[in-house]
């Protein structure tokens, strides 16, 4: 998508007016804020109740994990960390131009030629879908190649329940979070329940829906497979499709929110440094990685995305 003139900045922002956006935005933040309030008020009230307090000693808000569960955070997994988040910033940038650009500044078509050869003819996309579907299928491999890591290390004890007691654990953890006296973590030996859950369900129900909605809308899929068709609509893939990636974006907001509240600079050295030490070197490690988002999503416009794009296929207007 390019970048919007001063004219085009000015006519955004006169819509954005006229349709009551600031407002209505100021609104929404005003009832969250009211809501979150309330919520706090009211887990204050029933974590001062006794029968909840006696829930709260016998589920801390942590599963105790298997014996043979790994203790500390690899260097690869802060690699897949930082690649997973590169990629996902992407996909929603370049998976929100697809849905908002009524008349994309480019196109592209591919090279029915090489490996990839079919009998019909390659069909002509948005220079936003080509890149989307592109880093879909980057963020597929490097999911794939998590996932192997993941069960070949036992890391995956980690984010996957082993228990019943997750569930106990899972709701004291939220009203401890929510009462504002939150749990004690030590996400380098142990996530607390909720936690987990949330990792749980991110890898493997979120992502899964992700690439198979994203997978039933792509020009990937059988055109003229009638039955499954019928048995997979292509409305169900976009009804779908949507909320999970606002699942992401929610995610990615409390996910950050907790990291930088509950001991920045511990958090930043397990997920960036592969480190149990307080120390800054984590947090210059998140640094970089930022600058290096920031920057892909400044040149992901067609001005730098052509000659990618032209490498295989043909981008035109």
């Amino acid at each position: 998508m390019s970048t919007p003139t001063n004219k085009q900045a000015a006519g955004i922002l006169a819509r954005w007016k006229a349709l009551g956006l600031p407002a209505k935005i100021g609104t929404a933040a005003g009832a969250v804020v009211l809501v979150l309030l309330v919520l706090v008020l009211a887990a204050r009230w029933i974590t001062a109740l006794e029968p909840v307090k006696d829930f709260l000693t016998t589920y801390p808000g942590a599963s105790e994990l298997p014996k043979s569960a790994p203790v500390g955070i690899p260097a690869w997994l802060g690699w897949q960390h930082f690649l997973n988040m590169f990629f996902i910033f992407l996909i929603i940038r370049s998976g929100w131009a697809v849905r908002t650009t009524k008349r994309p500044a480019a196109h592209w078509i591919r090279n029915n030629k090489g490996l990839i050869k079919t009998k019909n003819a390659p069909t002509k996309i948005s220079l936003d879908l080509w890149l989307h579907l592109s880093l879909d299928a980057l963020w597929v491999l490097n999911g794939l190649i998590f996932i192997v890591l993941l069960f070949a290390t036992g890391q995956w004890m980690r984010i996957v329940p082993t228990s019943w007691d997750v569930f106990p654990n899972a709701i004291s953890a939220g009203l401890q979070y929510l009462s504002l006296h939150w749990p004690t973590d030590n996400g380098w030996v142990n996530y607390n329940a909720l936690q987990l859950l949330t990792y749980f369900l991110t890898v493997f129900i979120a992502a899964p829906l992700a690439i198979a909605t994203g997978l039933r809308m792509s020009g990937a899929w059988p055109k003229n497979a009638r039955t499954l068709n019928k048995i997979y609509p292509i409305e169900v893939a976009r009804t779908i499709h949507l909320p999970v990636m606002i699942y992401f974006v929610l995610f990615i907001v409390v996910h950050v929110t907790l990291v930088l509240a509950t001991g920045a600079l511990r958090n930043l050295n397990h997920m960036y440094a592969s480190s149990d030490a307080v120390n800054w070197w984590g947090f210059g490690i998140f640094a970089a990685s930022l600058v290096v988002i920031v920057a892909a999503w400044i040149l992901a416009q067609p001005l730098f995305l052509r000659p990618v794009a032209s490498l295989t296929g043909k981008v035109t207007k």
